[in-house]
Order: structure tokens, then C-alpha cells, then sequence
């Protein structure tokens, strides 16, 4: 089945914008393409990937979305217009294969992060329409009942439609502030696999990869974007280390312990020259700085030699383009690089970013000699946090500096 699922997930947003721009109606085609990856996943296995799969998913999710307006009165009223807006209403059997069209791609991203849906939806709507997870898989990936996730996409949707959205790229005026928001909407989805927010384990590995394919899909759609290679080096630098970070029963390993050995090196090679080919080429944005910060980590032999006061210099500018606590905080682990911790302590006077705070905040102390406070920080993170591999590591470091547990 694995080969199988290779082969349907870069297919999904082709078949799904195939429907939506000849049809219309993002809701009904989305359940047709869903139900066609099902009847795929059913008999592909047993019969082979057909020759030309794309035209087969076409086929099967068209039947499917006729069927389901032939099934209710009113929907029979929305066939009718369309057939005489699509004569060709039935594509082609499977089999026979049609002249490559358009990729939809981007369009799609561009609908299921309309500004009318929430961040948690918009994160749920793309990858079920764009990258061909099911409602379970998503709900499974983020700890959520089946049906609450069913119930956010649902809702997604529906603001959608409420909204009047078009199956069209937004106008030159708004297309940077909308590939914003795809780009976070995919890097959500990223920093969910690489670090997950709650549960027993500490990676989701499939969301992480996931994030990157379609991160990849965009950036072959628009390679002038800067921020788009950005985001593309930014991820590719950080799961490098997915290897290294976890330990034989999967606990937490920090980045200085980590063995680098393990670190992927063709994924580094790949996102340096990524940064290398973007930085200076045009105006910077976050993505960009993250990941040359990110690069001067992978292509470090040790912490030591880390160039910790271009890493500080870096989180200046980041700080600039997109100031917030989250930023103070990771400036504030390259400044007791360089400063020592009491002048990164100083940094943290009052930013508070739920338990990530409390732990560098923790580290810092540690590294300061001021055990008693380390320790107390160290065990409110571990209270904070809804990771268990963080909590069990957050504790351990607890009580390494003391009794009481």
C-alpha cells in the first residue's frame, strides 16, 4: 500500500483541481476526490496502478460527484447546469489519458487558506484537500476525536463558501499577504511533525514530510519566491537533525548532545545552497533569516564551534522583521553563548511563551550556578508542556539538581 499511497498523494491536488475549476462547488468535489482515493486504495493493490492514474482518479471522483447530485433533487437542478456549461461532463475512461492541464496546486493552497478560515482549519483543510490525508489520519496526527476534526473541516468549508470564495489565485494586490499565509499555514504543519505539541511522542514524522512535499509543489510553482526557498531550507536544515533527536526509547536530545554524525547531510548540502541561492538576491524576509540560522547549526562541527555571534546578529534582524516573545527567547540561547547566561537571563525580564520560556529560562539558571531556581523553573515547564518526552525530560533535569520529585 505504501506504493500505492506514493503514487496517489502528489496526485490529489491535480485530480481535486481538475473538479473545482470545471464544477465549482469546493465542498462536493473534495468528497467525490476523497471517495475516489478510497475506491484507489481498495483496488490498485489488487489490480495494479493503471497506466494512466491521474486520468483513473479523474474518472472515478467525476461518477462519484454526478452520483451524488443525481442522489438528492436539488443537486439534480445543479447537474443540469452544468452540463450545459460542460458538455464533456464524463472525462475520459480510465485508461485513456488526457493532455497534462494546468497544475492547480497553488490554487488549492490559496482556497484552503482563504482569510475566512481559522489557522487550525486552514491547517486541517490542506491537508486533507491538498495533500490527500484522511479526516482520521489528521485527527490522529493532531489527538483529536475523528469527529471533531470532521466537524473542523466541515466548518472550513463552510466559511468558504460563505465567503464566496473563487477557485482563482488572489489579485497581484493580495497575493503576497495570501502566500503568507500558505507559507505558515506550512510550517504549522511542519514544526507539528517535527516537535509535537502534545502526546507520547515527541516526532510526527509523516507531517513533517508532508510539509516538505508541498513546500517543494509551491516552490516549483513559484521559484522566484524568495521566502518560499526560505521556508523550503528552513525545513530541510531542521529535520536534517529528526535522526539525532530522539534516543533509543525516544527521549528528548538536545541539540548539543546530539550525535551529528547522524545528521542528514544531503538534506543540510540541499537547504544550504537553497540559502546561499536566495540571501542578497532580493528583499529578506523571516524564513530566509531562520534558515541561515538553522545553517550555521548543521554546518557547525560542535556547539562550541558554532558561530554563536552571527547566530545573535541573525536573531536581531529576525527580531526586526517579526518581533515576538518566540524570537526573544531563541536570541536569548545564542546571547549565553556569547554574553553568558545572567546577560540572557536579563533578556527573558518578563517574556513568557509557555513552557518553552520557562525552560530556557531553566537552562539559563542551570548554567548560572543558581540550581534551586533552575530546578523550580525546570519543573513549571514540565507542568506547562503537553509533550510527554518533554515532560519526562524536563523533570529528569529537575531532579538531577535536587531532591523532591
Amino acid at each position: 500500500m505504501s506504493g500505492v499511497a506514493e503514487v496517489l498523494r502528489p496526485l490529489v491536488p491535480q485530480v481535486l483541481g481538475v473538479l473545482v475549476r470545471k464544477y465549482g462547488q469546493f465542498d462536493a468535489c473534495e468528497d467525490a476526490v476523497q471517495e475516489a482515493l478510497l475506491a484507489a486504495s481498495e483496488q490498485w493493490p489488487v489490480d495494479g496502478v493503471p497506466d494512466h492514474p491521474r486520468s483513473w482518479l479523474v474518472t472515478v471522483a467525476t461518477r462519484r460527484l454526478t452520483d451524488l447530485w443525481r442522489s438528492e433533487s436539488a443537486r439534480r437542478r445543479r447537474e443540469e447546469t452544468v452540463a450545459v456549461r460542460e458538455p464533456a461532463a464524463v472525462v475520459a475512461g480510465p485508461g485513456e489519458e488526457r493532455p497534462a492541464e494546468s497544475d492547480d496546486t497553488l490554487s488549492l493552497l490559496f482556497l484552503c487558506c482563504h482569510p475566512a478560515v481559522s489557522p487550525p482549519s486552514q491547517v486541517a483543510l490542506t491537508l486533507r484537500a491538498v495533500g490527500g490525508l484522511t479526516t482520521a489520519q489528521i485527527a490522529s496526527a493532531f489527538l483529536v476525536p475523528e469527529a471533531t476534526m470532521a466537524r473542523r473541516i466541515t466548518r472550513a468549508k463552510e466559511s468558504i463558501a460563505a465567503a464566496g470564495s473563487t477557485f482563482s489565485e488572489p489579485s497581484p494586490a493580495d497575493f503576497p499577504e495570501r502566500l503568507r499565509v500558505v507559507l505558515q499555514v506550512l510550517y504549522l504543519i511542519f514544526n507539528e511533525g517535527y516537535t509535537a505539541t502534545s502526546g507520547e511522542h515527541l516526532l510526527r514524522v509523516e507531517l513533517a514530510a508532508e510539509a516538505i512535499r508541498l513546500t517543494r509543489a509551491v516552490r516549483a510553482l513559484l521559484p522566484g519566491e524568495g521566502e518560499v526557498a526560505g521556508l523550503l531550507a528552513l525545513m530541510l536544515l531542521t529535520d536534517a537533525r529528526r535522526a539525532a533527536r530522539t534516543g533509543p526509547e525516544g527521549e528528548l536530545v538536545p541539540l548539543p548532545e546530539q550525535d551529528r554524525g547522524r545528521w542528514d547531510a544531503a538534506m543540510i548540502a540541499e537547504g544550504v545552497e537553497l540559502v546561499r541561492a536566495v540571501l542578497g538576491r532580493g528583499p529578506i524576509g523571516p524564513y530566509q533569516v531562520q534558515a541561515a540560522i538553522a545553517a550555521l547549526h548543521d554546518e557547525a562541527p560542535s556547539t562550541e564551534t558554532t558561530d554563536w555571534p552571527q547566530i545573535v546578529e541573525l536573531y536581531g534582524v529576525l527580531g526586526e522583521l517579526m518581533p515576538g516573545p518566540v524570537v526573544t527567547v531563541n536570541r536569548a540561547v545564542a546571547v549565553a553563548q556569547v554574553s553568558g547566561p545572567e546577560a540572557a537571563l536579563e533578556l527573558l525580564d518578563g517574556v513568557d511563551v509557555a513552557h518553552r520560556a520557562d525552560a530556557v529560562r531553566a537552562h539559563l539558571l542551570e548554567d548560572a550556578g543558581r540550581a534551586a531556581e533552575a530546578r523550580e523553573f525546570y519543573l513549571r515547564a514540565a507542568k506547562r508542556t503537553e509533550s510527554d518526552p518533554e515532560r519526562r525530560y524536563l523533570q529528569a533535569k529537575a531532579a538531577r539538581l535536587g531532591p523532591g520529585m
